[in-house]
């Protein structure tokens, strides 16, 4: 299967997006269909032997919509915020006179010394008003009534039906008045009004809907567009398009780098906040990787690239965040569903309400009002918008803390998590072994000098932590005379002409050293799951070093706020019980699944997901891959592998733990928000349609008029975008 992802033009309401999918899900060989309405991304997935992505292009076009590269994106939308701006203003200019007119004896005021009194004049002036109203609005009978004509009416028919119904009916009067000379009330100012209204609405929401779209944009324009690059001692300028693996680049202080690569001279601090969230800088030194778009803060580097274009660590952040922007949450297959039949339902509903009023005696300007109503208070550009919009907030406020979601429905489903299973190494802890005691029978520095001496050199994790140790404690190291590794006991070396053994109780008993005095401290030490081991010299036993994987700092925070929140924490790993144990108790974890190989920790989720619980793996090597899938939300942690990453759903960029509450309250805010969203656009509907079919006059109480019905129609629109960016300042 082959994927292609496109941006959709012209798009207005929910019943477009659905228009679309149908279209599209009509192709053969064709299958999983996202169209997002409030960025226009269009993504399908499709056989490429039976599917072209001309052919994919040709079905979106011959609904009447087009295709965007996406390259033009922003200067697309700067023309067309300020086309609707212009058009918002011109109809604002001769709408609010014509209902002043209109209106005003209504109002307390009196304007017959300007215009007179003559119905003609009346006529003559309010359609000459109306007029400019019309060409301001002229979207809506362009698309409006091409849709109808396609049968696949959408939010533009709506308006188009009915300011077209009240310019009509106005023009029939006006008719009459010249004719008969009577006085009558005119609806111009109804078609102005509705127009200006619902441009006012599309504005505002055009204008959220950008500023929405800018956040991806930004992250986009944080790499520079030049680079320094060195060749033969000399600087050069050159385009970062123009940039291959393995050429050197200078990065001086304040400058962004232009690719990721690898530090092969100089120190620096970097200012990486915008892929981990961490606001503290990270040191930078030969061998150290720095990544495009990052901050060098205050020395020079000098870097060898590594990834280049679209490679690269940021160009992957884009691509995840425009992924999880394109899905769509099972959640908002309860819109789709609705405004599959939502646009036919209320045109049905107008004209059945106006002939039922008709018929009834009420007269042909009596229904004329509540046909006009029905149509303009109807909303389905809420009901498209309730969903993608806190999509698309939910997972840029996620980017901008580190935490990437590759799709809607991991925002969901972390909404509704209630245990999260840890792996241990790597994970909760560092993932490298450092000392954590030592004793000593003879001067400490003599034992620790003598340990790190025999391990130096050593590839074993434990060794070189031993010897990282004595060094942080300014104790010199030099390499041994001789070293001999002892496969599952430790090892032998010579250190200033004398024979030095490190290992565990066996080795100690093989080379009759009496360890006697030193044999509760081990057992202590031991039963807290570190890794210790006996120090010899000269066949006398010197001391013990313990060596263990450290908690992360954050790991126990994480634990506690995950508790809460009413979600469970198990620490999973293939170590054994007592370590295991010890670890758990640091990070205040009860259930612990100790000893289990990669299909094993994959049994585990499937446990506890039989017993009816929604589980989240968080882990960041190979060997957690395979239980990263099985779970309902895998979590891979940034420094871990490709292969983790790539099994997850969601992947945090920074080592800090603390992000998987914080994975949790996104999903939960997001999910509150997207029915937040739908109950405010479904509201207006269930309420407003049958106000403006005259339920209210049928009790005694007013008819609802057009402009009125104009005005809830936008503020519904207004309410789920203004609510949905609420998530930008909710507290995570």
């Amino acid at each position: 299967m082959a994927k292609i992802s496109f941006k959709v033009t012209g798009m207005t309401c929910a019943a477009c997006s659905a228009a679309v999918e149908r279209a599209l899900n009509d192709l053969k060989g064709a299958s999983e269909i996202s169209v997002n309405l409030a960025t226009g991304r269009t993504v399908v997935e499709y056989d490429p032997e039976e599917l072209t992505p001309q052919k994919i292009f040709d079905a979106v076009e011959s609904k009447g919509y087009g295709i965007s590269s996406g390259d033009d994106d922003a200067e697309r939308e700067e023309r067309a915020v300020r086309v609707l701006r212009n058009d918002l203003i011109l109809s604002a200019v001769f709408a609010m006179p014509l209902f002043i007119i209109s209106m005003g004896p209504m109002l307390g005021l009196n304007l017959d010394f300007l215009i007179g009194t003559e119905p003609q004049v009346h006529a003559i002036l309010q359609l000459a008003l109306c007029i400019p109203c019309l060409y301001a609005g002229r979207r809506f009978f362009i698309n409006g009534f091409k849709n109808i004509v396609r049968l696949n009416p959408n939010m533009d028919s709506l308006v188009a039906l009915g300011t077209s119904a009240s310019f009509i009916f106005s023009l029939f009067i006006t008719y009459q008045v010249f004719t008969q000379g009577a006085h009558a009330h005119f609806y111009y100012e109804s078609a102005a009004m509705i127009i200006t209204l619902i441009l006012f609405g599309n504005y505002l929401e055009s204008g959220s809907r950008k500023r929405v779209g800018d956040a991806v944009r930004k992250l986009m324009t944080l790499s520079p567009d030049g680079a320094t690059v060195l060749v033969d001692g000399k600087e050069y300028e050159v385009p970062k398009a123009s940039l291959v693996v393995g050429d050197i680049i200078v990065v001086k202080p304040g400058g962004r780098f232009p690719a990721d690569g690898t530090v092969i001279s100089g120190t620096s601090a970097v200012d990486e906040s915008m892929l981990t969230g961490e606001s503290v800088p990270a040191d930078k030194t030969e061998g150290s990787s720095v990544y495009e778009g990052t901050v060098n803060m205050n020395g020079r580097l000098e870097v060898s690239v590594v990834h280049t274009g679209d490679d690269t660590v940021l160009s992957h952040i884009v691509e995840m965040v425009e992924d999880a922007q394109s899905t769509k949450a099972p959640i908002a297959r309860i819109a789709d569903t609705v405004v599959r039949y939502f646009v036919p339902a209320v045109i049905s509903i107008a004209v059945v309400s106006a002939l039922i009023w008709l018929i009834s005696g009420k007269g042909l300007e009596f229904s004329v009002t509540v046909l006009v109503s029905v149509l303009v208070i109807a909303c389905p550009c809420a009901l498209g918008l309730a969903t993608p919009l806190a999509i698309i907030v939910g997972t840029t406020r996620g980017a901008d803390v580190g935490i990437l979601f590759k799709n809607a429905e991991a925002l969901q489903t972390a909404a509704g998590i209630d245990v999260v299973v840890f792996d241990k190494t790597g994970t909760l802890t560092e993932g490298r072994p450092v000392v954590t005691d030592s004793v000593s029978l003879i001067e400490r520095n003599s034992m620790l000098r003598i340990a790190a001496s025999a391990e130096y050199g050593s590839e074993h994790p434990v060794g070189r932590a031993v010897v990282e140790y004595a060094e942080g404690e300014g104790i010199s190291v030099s390499g041994p005379e001789s070293f001999e590794a002892l496969v599952g006991s430790g090892l032998r070396a010579f250190v200033d002409g004398s024979e030095v053994l490190i290992g565990n109780r066996s080795l100690m008993d093989d080379n009759k050293i009496d360890v006697s005095r030193l044999e509760g401290e081990f057992s202590k030490l031991s039963g807290e799951g570190k890794t210790v081991m006996y120090i010899a010299s000269e066949g006398a036993l010197t001391g013990i070093i313990a060596v263990s994987d450290r908690m992360r700092d954050s790991s126990k925070e994480a634990v506690a706020s995950l508790g809460s929140m009413g979600i469970g924490s198990v620490m999973i790993t293939g170590d054994g019980e007592a370590t295991a144990r010890a670890i758990a108790a640091q990070a205040g974890i009860d259930e612990v699944m100790a000893h289990m190989m990669p299909w094993q920790k994959v049994e585990g989720v499937s446990a506890l997901q039989e017993n009816g619980r929604k589980v989240a793996m968080v882990g960041d090597g190979i060997n957690d891959a395979p239980a990263l899938v099985k779970s309902d939300l895998g979590i891979a942690i940034g420094s871990g592998t490709d292969i983790a990453m790539e099994s997850a759903d969601v992947v945090i960029m920074s080592n800090d733990v603390r992000s998987v509450p914080a994975i949790a309250r996104i999903g939960r805010a997001t999910i509150r928000n997207v029915k937040q969203n739908l109950f405010l656009a479904f509201i207006y509907n269930v309420i407003g349609i049958p106000i403006a079919a005259g339920a209210l006059y049928l009790v005694g109480g007013p008819l609802l008029n057009p402009m009125i019905a104009a005005g809830a129609m936008s503020l519904s629109s207004l309410s789920v975008v203004l609510n949905a960016l609420r998530l930008t300042v909710a507290k995570i």
